[in-house]
């Protein structure tokens, strides 16, 4: 029996997603659309969970799309979700995407879907579909010029030249850099720093920062009252002050 196109783990309030098809570069087929979409199903479902991280097996995130399967009329597509079952609509909470070696195409556009991104110094991303008569659409041209200036990410999409990590890094397209080998075990440091968190404080911290960019500026407070006032009044709220003054973690309910 074949191993899962997806495989899911969940252990101290965060879930990881592993794309498992290394010996295809973990390129996207339907499995993988219909597996990554199944496990955010999952993680919306579980109040106890909090935190999720998206890598890929074998020491590549991902390949883009498998075009194998494209050319035989396959689209991996979920409806509601989109690309890969998440670039359309992922999930409220905090997602890190932890990069090893190559995310192109699809690939890069599942990274810059997620909230941060962990990339081990061996990482390439690029948006080169044009060199296959294709365009970026699950995400690249519309994304990766509101997380890096425009003039670079027209160049990458116009050329398909790749990015490595260090300038990642240094244009603001990356949180950290890890070594070869290291980037899920330091991204799951950064996920478990996220989940000791208030979970109702981090949800709606996210959702002003995704959604505040198409604000106006006189809209701007007045539409992050909506979303925050209910986080002052929630049960987290005392409890964090309370375990504050009483010098102990505080037990949060998410509500």
């Amino acid at each position: 029996m074949s191993e899962p196109a997806v495989l899911t783990d969940v252990a101290d309030g965060v879930m990881t997603i592993t794309i498992n098809r290394p010996a295809a570069k973990n390129a996207v087929n339907k499995d993988v659309a219909v597996g990554i979409a199944a496990a955010l199903d999952q993680l919306d479902a579980d109040d106890n969970t909090h935190v999720v991280i998206l890598t890929g097996a074998g020491g590549t995130f991902c390949s883009g799309m498998d075009l194998k399967a494209f050319v035989t009329g396959e689209t991996p597509y979920v409806e509601g979700r989109g690309f890969a079952g998440m670039v359309q609509r992922s999930t409220d909470k905090p997602l890190i995407a932890a990069v090893e070696g190559y995310a192109l195409a699809g690939g890069c556009e599942l990274a810059i879907t997620c909230d941060l991104i962990v990339a081990a110094d061996n990482s390439k991303f690029g948006i080169p579909e044009v060199k296959r008569g294709l365009a970026a659409a699950a995400g690249g041209l519309v994304r990766l010029p509101r997380q890096i200036p425009s003039r670079v990410a027209m160049e990458m999409a116009l050329t398909g030249d790749f990015m490595d990590a260090d300038r990642a890094l240094s244009l603001g397209l990356i949180n950290q850099v890890a070594p070869a080998g290291e980037a899920l075990a330091q991204a799951k440091v950064l996920a478990a720093k996220i989940a000791e968190n208030g979970p109702l404080a981090v949800k709606r911290s996210k959702q002003v920062i995704k959604e505040s960019i198409d604000w106006s500026q006189d809209e701007t407070f007045e539409k992050q009252q909506e979303i925050v006032n209910p986080v002052f009044s929630s049960e987290d709220a005392i409890e964090g002050a309370t375990a504050f003054a009483e010098k102990r973690k505080p037990n949060w309910k998410g509500r």
